[in-house]
């Protein structure tokens, strides 16, 4: 089973994603480069097909102008926390 990226790290992607706002006018050119990289990174970080279908998702998002503010790396992690199969002894405890 690979390894969940933590909270953090997708809170930091998210934020990655807001940040080409930073600079006026360039936001919406700049996720032009940062859809593409960003759908790479979540296919890495999360795997699978979950995984694929996410970035695919999330590289929509991306490209798509005025959705950037959809935290898709987030929703993933509670998404793949909250549905993660558990062991018995995490369930008796």
């Amino acid at each position: 089973m690979k390894k969940q990226p933590s909270l953090v790290f997708c809170i930091l992607m998210d934020f990655c994603g807001y940040a080409n706002y930073i600079l006026p006018f360039l936001g919406e050119f700049s996720d032009m480069i940062w859809a593409p990289l960003s759908g790479l990174i979540f296919f890495i970080s999360f795997g699978g097909t979950r995984g694929a279908f996410g970035a695919l998702f999330n590289f929509a998002e991306e490209v798509l102008p005025f959705t950037d503010f959809i935290p898709t790396f987030t929703i993933a992690w509670i998404y793949q926390y909250y549905t993660k199969k558990k062991t018995i002894a995490e369930i008796v405890r």
